[in-house]
């Protein structure tokens, strides 16, 4: 059987923040998703998750773009999911959900921009 660990997301951009790692440029940003739905009572609800986001530039100038990726920007990406455990400033073990991103597609600006990653 075959196993699969994939995501797809389309959103907008929270923080954006960006690093040099061995000679590739790395880009970690937060993701918001929202759902909007009617509670029992009816009243409309738009329920807003936050997703926090690695994706690196291939270093071969197709994916220069990603500079212009910006708070607000909408994208649309798909991914893998990854866990991380590591120990917080208390000592306390923790965890935490990311979504290591292979394409970029920015939907907003003017022009559609796509990027494989």
């Amino acid at each position: 059987m075959e196993q699969i660990n994939r995501v797809e997301l389309r959103g907008v951009v929270g923080a954006v923040r960006s690093a040099n790692v061995a000679g590739k440029k790395v880009y970690d940003f937060s993701l918001a998703t929202n759902r909007a739905f009617k509670d029992r009572s009816g009243t409309a609800v738009i329920e807003t998750q936050w997703h926090q986001i690695t994706t690196w530039d291939s270093g071969d100038g197709v994916n220069e773009g990603l500079d212009h990726i910006d708070k607000g920007s909408k994208v649309y990406l798909t991914g893998r999911l990854q866990y991380d455990r590591y120990d917080g400033a208390d000592g306390i073990e923790r965890f935490r959900t990311k979504i290591i991103s292979n394409r970029v597609v920015v939907l907003d600006g003017p022009e559609q921009l796509d990027y494989e990653m």
